[in-house]
């Protein structure tokens, strides 16, 4: 059944988040909100905030928030209809429950068959690995070093060498042809008619963050081409926004994630105890991968294949993983070429050990620009130089930016001062002005630090508060910052509902924006945006200084961002307009605000 938008919105609106929260644990009214034990976590001391203005909850210690919707599916494991039907009774609200639209009857039909017969074919391909026909299957993964609790925990299988097998057996199922077509599964001509994608390979289902299969990979066995080979995109497979192995990953206890290239990879670190391994299906890093991973993780460790494709795959994500906030690490396994080769020779200790060396991505990247120079050579070495100042201007925070600059001095034996002026140097010739150093908002006491990538969050943080909080400085600034200011992710998505919210005339309700997002990660996600401390009772000079500081931050840092992207595109007109509208950004800021 379907339920209207503003139905949900009725049940919400009348079931109040104190009281239901209140009756699942205890609440003490602190300030304006209410504290709390977390029931997500173990916790002494309470860190689990509930606020009745904004209808929302969010655990310092966890990071668990939400509406009154993610607090019962989290609580109760409720799917989100089961919370809905559950608040809506608690309420004394009768759900007017409407059929879907032939439309959408016809795509969530669409949706659950495709599904049923990915189902269908992960078990079929499974029986097929342990029959009598799959036995060079076995042998090749036995070859591999996996053991049968890996391969049934991952549910390895087998396509046969009949090229119709799993057409007929589908077709035996009642699945018409059409259908099977838009599976991926089976293709049709006029001489063979249906016949299956995969035959003869080791087949690895593909299953989304909800553990449900939506595609597969398929390896070949011996020789042939291609070696690997993935299901066709479909309504339900995405593979820019699938990763394999982030249905376990998630649940690790490891603040990190470890990305691989390819299935074995990850199965092999799963096996060693790396329950924390993802790999992209095949295809380049997206942007779309950094966001997925993003909502579970602020920390990554490369692991790359070793050889030129590898660290060329490597050097693409980096600036993806950076520019998306997450810090990024690169793991040496040299003298192998993949974690699978690695451990099955050193073992996990050792791939532990590699690990806790891993290299800071930025030096990472030095190392591999310098292979392409000759440091002999003086003018050479001037060159490599400039191409390391360009990358130092990639920093938009003078802190930040200082310590690299000193680590590469030291670690290459150049002069601190000398590659600090060419750096300056570069920078005006690229029209990137060295950003100035803008102080804590004042009325901040949040621990976190200014600097870097974690600084941009914090201000991004600050200011959608600000805003939901306050029509008036959304009114006052929205020509100034746009949601296209705010970094990709959850910020710029929030950003775009709050933005939208006052253009159609309505105050922010942060448990509204919140019930935006589909599943309770991204929930407690958006949560944690409407969390950071507010300008308060403090001095209206004071005041005006934080908001001040704080929009001038973010729009800077956003025009940096904007003016890298026009050099590398050697847009010389966008520059000399970025140019501009930063010479005038503190006065436009200060003719808003006063």
């Amino acid at each position: 059944m379907y339920y209207p938008d503003e139905i949900v919105e009725e049940v919400r609106l009348k079931s109040d988040i104190v009281d239901i929260i209140g009756s699942y644990i205890k609440l003490k009214k602190t300030g304006s909100n209410y504290m709390g034990l977390c029931p997500f976590h173990n916790e002494k001391t309470p860190s689990f905030s509930v606020s009745r203005s904004k209808q929302m909850y969010y655990c310092f210690g966890c990071g668990a928030g939400g509406n009154v919707f993610t607090f019962i599916m989290q609580y109760e494991n409720y799917s989100f209809v089961e919370a809905l039907k559950f608040l809506a009774e608690r309420a004394g609200i009768n759900l007017p429950e409407r059929e879907y639209s032939e439309r959408e009857k016809r795509q969530a039909d669409l949706k659950r068959r495709l599904m049923e017969i990915n189902k269908e074919a992960a078990k079929y391909y499974y029986y097929q690995l342990k029959s009598e026909r799959g036995q060079a299957a076995r042998q090749y993964l036995s070859d591999r070093g996996l053991s049968e609790e890996t391969i049934k925990s991952f549910g390895l299988g087998y396509a046969n060498r009949f090229s119709d097998d799993l057409y007929l057996y589908l077709k035996k199922l009642g699945y018409e042809d059409e259908l099977l077509k838009q599976s991926g599964l089976v293709s049709f001509d006029e001489v063979r008619g249906g016949h299956d994608k995969f035959w003869d390979r080791i087949m690895f289902p593909i299953m989304d963050t909800a553990n449900r299969v939506v595609g597969f990979g398929g390896r070949v066995i011996g020789s042939g081409n291609p070696k690997y080979l993935n299901s066709p995109e479909t309504i339900i497979f995405d593979k820019s926004r699938i990763m394999y192995g982030l249905n376990r990953a998630r649940k690790s206890r490891e603040t990190y994630f470890l990305i691989c290239e390819g299935y074995m990879d990850v199965i092999s670190l799963h096996q060693a105890g790396f329950t924390n391994a993802v790999a992209t299906l095949g295809t380049a890093f997206t942007e779309q991968h950094a966001a997925l991973i993003k909502r579970f993780t602020q920390e990554v460790v490369l692991t790359f294949d070793s050889d030129n494709a590898g660290i060329q795959a490597a050097l693409r994500a980096i600036n993806i993983l950076r520019n998306s906030g997450l810090t990024v690490k690169v793991l040496n396994m040299r003298p192998f070429k993949d974690p699978d080769e690695f451990i099955k020779a050193l073992g996990a200790d050792e791939f532990k050990n590699r690990i806790a060396e891993a290299k800071n991505s930025f030096f990472f990247e030095i190392d591999v620009l310098q292979n392409n120079f000759n440091m002999d050579d003086p003018e050479e070495k001037v060159k490599f130089f400039n191409e390391v100042a360009k990358k130092l201007l990639s920093f938009s925070d003078d802190l930040e930016r200082n310590f690299y600059l000193d680590a590469v001095a030291k670690n290459y034996k150049v002069d601190a001062a000398l590659l600090n002026k060419l750096v300056g140097k570069l920078g005006a010739n690229m029209a990137v002005q060295t950003p100035i150093a803008v102080k804590q908002p004042a009325g901040s006491r949040d621990k976190e630090k200014q600097g870097g990538r974690d600084g941009i969050d914090k201000i991004q943080r600050l200011l959608i508060s600000w805003i939901s909080e306050d029509p008036e400085i959304y009114h006052k600034i929205k020509n100034i910052v746009k949601p296209e200011d705010f970094t990709d992710g959850i910020y710029y998505e929030v950003a775009k509902l709050v933005y939208a919210e006052y253009e159609n005339g309505y105050n922010v309700e942060p448990a509204k924006i919140i019930s935006c997002f589909e599943d309770t990660e991204m929930q407690s996600e958006a949560a944690s945006l409407f969390n950071a401390e507010l300008l308060g009772d403090i001095k209206e000079a004071d005041r005006q200084k934080a908001l001040f500081d704080t929009v001038y931050r973010l729009k800077e840092e956003s025009l940096n961002r904007q003016s890298i992207k026009a050099a590398e595109k050697n847009d010389s007109k966008l520059l000399q307009d970025i140019i501009r509208e930063k010479v005038d950004l503190k006065k436009k800021i200060a003719a808003v605000l006063k």
